[in-house]
């Protein structure tokens, strides 16, 4: 029988359309009342009958756009009814402050963010705290993502952003101990959104900056690390399957997004350079790689689908690429485990690059066979 594997579905996919440069009421059914109880409603209805028995759900959501105090009791009523768990909270600051948030140079605004994350402590502590899963090594992520931390002008300023961020983080990490210590907070690389330079831009930097917290400030870096989504390492080219390596070995893994910027499989466009596409987790080599190290690494933590659907889907196409996304890296995990690793890394000795392609491209075929056989 299959292990449990850990999959987290985020509230924010689920929407009548993003607008800006296309149609913001393309799913009118997840506008107006629709809103995260339902949503978690939804989850259990029509996703959770379609995916492997092993796969155990959580839900992602922003505070205070999607889970908040008024409506948090209704939302951890939701997930504990419905067998959902969850997953990830993050403090939405990318949606109040534009200058900076928990580094701006602007002190009012850096008062402001650190309060909205201490509050987004006070709730995971607090009314959502039955929601957790009661294995407590599968506690909730607690998700910083840098789409506040932006800079549009290159003066000796961002120096002070750098300092502010570590003392404010430092101090974030301080009050959740205090807690409890049970959450595990990772930053959320990204090069760019919303701004053309955001501090924290690649997982070698949210490392590098634990370390410098760890040296400074003395916070504990046990249960901190990366959230890694796959597709903004994507956006600029970098390795996501180096990316993985490093956070493995420096025990800094705590959360994933398995999520693709596309491009990689020859199917769908997308790749470097492009906006942030969030296409769902892709059947690839590159996939199948990370699965096997996660495999060897022993990870079974939350790994999250931080997807939109397409401008142009219903809701029936909406739901339906999260379950294929959910799918396709659980076939990719089937492949990985499949895959003849001795005899791969003694291909890999001999110099015999051309039959370990072969070898990757059989598992690509295997795993999408998997997928064939799951998907319903």
């Amino acid at each position: 029988m299959a292990g449990k594997s850990l999959h987290s579905i985020c509230r924010w996919t689920f929407n009548p359309g993003k607008g800006g440069f296309v149609p913001g009421d393309m799913r009118p059914e997840w506008g107006g009342e629709f809103g995260t109880p339902e949503m978690i409603k939804l989850v259990a209805d029509k996703i959770r009958p379609n995916i492997p028995d092993n796969i155990e759900l959580g839900i992602e959501m922003h505070y205070d756009s999607e889970v908040n105090d008024k409506n948090a009791a209704a939302v951890a009523d939701a997930l504990v009814d419905n067998k959902l768990y969850l997953a990830m909270i993050t403090p939405g600051a990318h949606s109040h402050f534009a200058y900076g948030g928990i580094a701006s140079l602007d002190p009012s605004e850096r008062k402001a963010a650190e309060e909205l994350g201490t509050k987004t402590v006070d709730l995971a502590y607090g009314t959502l705290k039955k929601a957790w899963h009661p294995d407590i090594k599968k506690a909730p992520a607690f998700v910083i993502w840098n789409g506040s931390f932006g800079y549009d002008i290159a003066t000796v300023g961002i120096r002070q952003m750098y300092q502010n961020l570590k003392e404010s983080v430092a101090g974030l990490c301080k009050y959740e101990q205090k807690k409890g210590g049970n959450l595990h907070i990772g930053f959320e690389p990204k090069p760019n959104e919303g701004h053309p330079a955001m501090l924290i831009p690649t997982v070698a930097s949210a490392i590098a900056f634990w370390r410098k917290i760890e040296k400074e400030f003395g916070v504990s870096v046990e249960k901190k690390g990366v959230n890694k989504e796959f597709g903004h390492s994507e956006m600029i080219g970098l390795d996501h399957v180096y990316d993985t390596v490093e956070e493995l070995d420096n025990g800094m893994m705590v959360h994933m997004h398995l999520n693709s910027q596309g491009y990689n499989d020859g199917i769908i466009l997308g790749g470097p350079g492009k906006y942030d596409i969030d296409n769902g987790a892709r059947i690839n080599g590159f996939n199948i790689a990370i699965a096997g190290l996660l495999q060897q690494a022993g990870f079974n933590r939350w790994m999250g689908h931080d997807m939109q659907t397409r401008a142009y889907d219903n809701t029936k196409q909406g739901i339906d690429r999260v379950i294929r996304s959910l799918l396709s890296w659980e076939a990719c995990e089937k492949a990985a485990k499949e895959l003849d690793t001795k005899a791969l890394m003694a291909a890999l000795a001999q110099r015999e690059t051309a039959k370990a392609e072969d070898m990757m491209r059989g598992a690509v075929v295997n795993a999408q066979k998997h997928f064939d056989n799951m998907y319903k």
